[in-house]
């Protein structure tokens, strides 16, 4: 039996939403390009043969418009306040502590995100629905620009809610999209990828290559006809509300998370940091990550989290008070591309290189940048014999931003990314869902020569007198063939004595600064692991909560992923690398060679801290008498006699609680109705303390 017309339009939608959602939110397509034109196509016709089947929020309706005759100038019901801007980490520490002062606490949570160079919009949507884009102008009224932002597929015609969220983000997604009026704020973009794509054809055409994407996207945008708008294939990035509309929810994080749940593109990579050291170390792996984005960024914006906190700290009359952008002087100069080079890192990341000829940037000689990874190198197109513009921002080392096609003469060299390790000659592959191609073989001498040097750098173990020079002298040898071999090397004190340049004095300082490494603190340990994503803040936050090697080694995945600073992610990583073949070796081999491993955290001194911190939130967020339930996590789970579940958890969160998803030993308790299931085994199994309903709502004074 055929599929009706209305039933084949209705499955259309819903696919098709269902491949934007997958391309613009989890950056996982499953489609092409080209397959999704298709899609698009077929609804097209049917809503054609059907007109009575069309519908204005229809996919098909971001295929273009009629020119318009001209823009509106619209007033900002909340405006669009400029931040403050800081060049260094100095200005960064002294926004914290006019935050702390302010506050009278001694740290704060914040979240760190990155500064799309953009075109800054905002979105107004009523019961779900786009009504307006307006850009931010003089910040007091800006431009309606509707018709150029309807088009674009990365902004959703309507919120629809997924019903794969989690509760939380499900809720206040749901009640976005119910909201009477609703302003999402963000930045118009063009991805790095469309924008070389872009200047390609500019250049085969004759026409001059646009300077930067900013400015193409920013012009895109005075376009009056949409069609000619939508070649430049414009993005958006939403990060910040203007009008909430009454809709309650705690921190930043959770709004992008319910962004999320409605199909709306957030700001990649913003995660939450304790105190400003820990936001320094965030924006530093930050910084190191921004060759492997799609677009431009000229800064990070750091955000005190908790919207109470933020209230209370207000604005002046040009900025908001909670909020500050650290940012790069940006510097150019332009040379040639001479070789390109792989090298093969401490995690197996094969990373291309260009050599340049000299130029000076800022101050220094630049004669070496890295193209970061293959996609890179393919994005950019550079070639050897190319001249390219190198860009120096900051702190951040220089990159290649693009090639001047313009100068290219036909002599120039396409560069071949290798099939194979260059070092070792080991198969390679990719990260999956990743844009990194590794050497997988465990003993290529390039990664245990990049391990070893970071094994004993100052950010690790910090081994006087072992410096890159000597680690490459010590692995060529043969004297170092594994991580627990640098403690063996008191055992070798001669064959020490018979190499280059190394002396009686230079062996006794190395042996004497591996011997002191051996007491070296936990996190230090923990940091030289090389475990991937897990830096000194994180690996500090673990000793903190779990004391010990061993007891870090021994928690379950949940309870990883709810340490702080921690994650799901990174949570994944460090039981991966406890539980592997060769984490296991390396980490009973250090243990038997005698270095500090820490004491396992009493469980009481643990729930003692967690006291504190309760105590901390409670004070921040209202009496205790008001909110019972502050810093409890707590999980509602089976079907309930007086209340709906989702009740339940609202009751929870007004009290101060954590409405949470998933049972772990940081459970306060379960409340169980019939049919509770797998949650009521777990929590019984962990020895969380099960309630019913009568007994939670007696709890609460509501009984």
């Amino acid at each position: 039996m055929s599929e009706s017309p209305a039933n084949e339009v209705d499955r259309l939608r819903r696919e098709i939403d269902r491949h934007n959602r997958l391309y613009f939110i989890e950056a996982a397509p499953e489609i092409t390009d080209l397959d999704f034109d298709l899609l698009l196509k077929r609804l097209q016709q049917l809503e054609q043969e059907h007109p009575e089947l069309d519908s204005p929020d229809s996919p098909t309706h971001k295929v273009g418009g009629a020119p318009i005759a001209g823009f509106t100038t619209v007033q900002h019901r909340i405006p669009m306040l400029s931040i403050d801007n800081s060049y260094d980490e100095a200005g960064v520490r002294e926004f914290d502590q006019r935050v702390r002062k302010a506050l009278g606490v001694e740290s704060v949570d914040y979240t760190v995100e990155y500064k799309i160079d953009g075109v800054a919009v905002a979105l107004v949507y009523e019961k779900g629905r786009l009504v307006q884009a307006v850009t931010r102008g003089d910040g007091r009224q800006g431009d309606d620009v509707t018709h150029n932002i309807r088009p674009m597929r990365s902004v959703p015609d309507r919120l629809v809610v997924d019903d794969q969220a989690h509760h939380d983000a499900k809720t206040i997604a749901t009640a976005l999209s119910e909201a009477e009026h609703i302003e999402i704020r963000g930045e118009i973009f063009i991805a790095n990828r469309d924008f070389a794509l872009l200047r390609s054809q500019q250049q085969e055409r004759g026409e001059s290559p646009f300077a930067n994407s900013r400015n193409a996207a920013a012009g895109a945008l005075k376009l009056l006809d949409p069609v000619e708008s939508q070649r430049r294939k414009l993005r958006f990035f939403a990060h910040g509300i203007g009008d909430r509309a009454g809709i309650e929810f705690d921190t930043h994080l959770q709004f992008l998370e319910a962004l999320r749940a409605c199909a709306v593109p957030t700001t990649p990579r913003v995660e939450r940091r304790t105190g400003v050291d820990a936001t320094l170390e965030w924006c530093g792996q930050l910084m190191e990550g921004l060759h492997d984005l799609d677009f431009e960024v000229d800064g990070l914006v750091i955000k005190v989290d908790q919207l109470t906190l933020r209230e209370t700290l207000g604005t002046t009359s040009k900025s908001p008070r909670w909020v500050v952008a650290y940012k790069w002087e940006k510097y150019e100069a332009v040379t040639q591309v001479l070789s390109i080079d792989v090298q093969v890192g401490k995690t197996g990341a094969l990373t291309p290189v260009a050599n340049l000829a000299p130029v000076e940037i800022a101050g220094t000689t630049v004669s070496r940048s890295s193209l970061h990874n293959r996609d890179e190198l393919e994005r950019l197109g550079v070639r050897i014999g190319d001249w390219v513009v190198v860009e120096k921002a900051g702190k951040v080392i220089p990159h290649v931003v693009r090639v001047e096609l313009e100068r290219r003469t036909g002599d120039e060299v396409e560069f071949q990314f290798p099939e194979k390790c260059p070092e070792c000659g080991g198969d390679v592959a990719r990260d999956e869902g990743g844009v990194y191609v590794r050497c997988i073989n465990p003993d290529c001498p390039a990664r245990l020569r990049e391990t070893l040097r970071f094994f004993a750098s100052r950010q690790a173990m910090d081994i006087s007198g072992m410096g890159e020079k000597l680690v490459e002298q010590l692995t060529a040898e043969g004297l170092l063939t594994s991580l627990s071999d640098v403690y063996r090397l008191k055992d070798k004190r001669e064959r020490l004595l018979e190499l280059e340049r190394l002396g009686e004095k230079s062996v006794e300082k190395l042996l004497e600064g591996i011997e002191i490494s051996r007491s070296r603190p936990v996190w230090r340990l923990l940091t030289a692991l090389n475990i991937r994503h897990v830096g000194v803040s994180t690996a500090r936050a673990l000793e903190q909560e779990f004391g010990s090697i061993d007891s870090i080694a021994r928690q379950p995945l949940e309870e990883l992923a709810e340490t702080p600073d921690v994650g799901s992610v990174i949570a994944r990583a460090i039981f991966d690398f406890f539980h592997s073949e060769s984490g296991e070796r390396i980490v009973q081999e250090l243990k038997e060679l005698g270095l500090n491993f820490g004491e396992a955290r009493p469980e009481e001194e643990r729930q003692a801290r967690k006291a504190t911190a309760a105590a901390l939130a409670s004070a921040l967020t209202g009496p205790t008498a008001d909110k019972p339930l502050t810093g409890m996590s707590i999980v509602v789970t089976g079907t309930l006699a007086k209340h709906k579940r989702d009740e339940i958890e609202s009751m929870i969160r007004d009290l101060g609680g954590k409405a949470s998803s998933s049972v772990s030993k940081k459970t306060a308790f379960l409340v169980a109705g019939e049919e509770a299931g797998s949650k009521l085994e777990k929590a019984r199994t962990l020895g969380v303390e099960v309630i019913d309903e009568d007994e939670f709502l007696k709890r609460i004074g509501r009984s």
